[in-house]
């Protein structure tokens, strides 16, 4: 039993690193690009360390009322900022500024309703958090998850129709189904965030990791066709 639980935790922590290298890559790229998609893949993966680092203490033993509200806050803001690093696909202005404006608004709501709502030690049931927020936290957090899922699931489908790259698509379906364990999680079914949580954070990797590649491979072969 203490190697199940000692493997689980080792996993834990090995994920929030692996978050962490892809926050960081995103914010090196977005140094170097002042793109505003690297900006907003990079904040949701910091939401997403974040929410992991949490999940790993909380194992741990050490368990806290403000350890859990930030755990329900990132729970339902990082689907909603991963989502607006998708909204480029769509290609229109106005609708990513109003998206923007909405996940900004609905995310600080949810932050403030968290943080003014105690949350008990018994949410926590064998290392694991099992328990449900409030009712008001639950409705709030579906203005956030919801409408991201819906531009997410959007996202894929425009991507696969206009490009077929599967670098992207292993981006957005890696952000939309670490998105939907934090919905599974706000509807009562915790137990599926930590299998999400593995599965998007694996996609993101492969996505994030070999898009780069992908993109170098292809400046050779057009720098030659500017020169002729």
């Amino acid at each position: 039993m203490n190697g199940a639980y000692a493997a689980i935790e080792i996993s834990l922590w090995v994920l929030s690193l692996l978050l962490v290298i892809l926050f960081a890559r995103s914010l090196s790229k977005y140094r170097r690009s002042r793109s505003r998609v690297e900006l907003m893949w990079g904040t949701g993966l910091a939401l997403a360390a974040a929410a992991m680092g949490v999940e790993a203490i909380v194992f741990a033993g050490f368990v806290s009322s403000p350890l859990l509200q930030a755990y329900v806050f990132c729970s339902a803001a990082i689907v909603g900022v991963l989502s607006l690093g998708a909204t480029r696909v769509l290609r229109s202005p106005r609708l990513e500024a109003g998206y923007t404006a909405y996940i900004a608004a609905t995310c600080a709501v949810v932050a403030v309703a968290s943080a003014l709502t105690p949350m008990p030690t018994s949410m926590v049931s064998g290392g694991i958090i099992t328990g449900n927020p409030t009712l008001l936290l639950i409705v709030l957090s579906t203005l956030v998850t919801g409408p991201a899922t819906v531009v997410l699931l959007t996202a894929s489908v425009v991507s696969l129709r206009r490009s077929r790259k599967w670098q992207t698509l292993l981006m957005i379906g890696g952000a939309l189904i670490l998105g939907a364990g934090g919905t599974l999680y706000i509807a009562s079914f915790p137990v599926a965030l930590y299998y999400a949580e593995f599965i998007g954070i694996v996609l993101l990797f492969f996505g994030l990791v070999s898009l780069p590649t992908a993109t170098a491979t292809k400046s050779p072969t057009s720098t030659s066709s500017t020169s002729h």
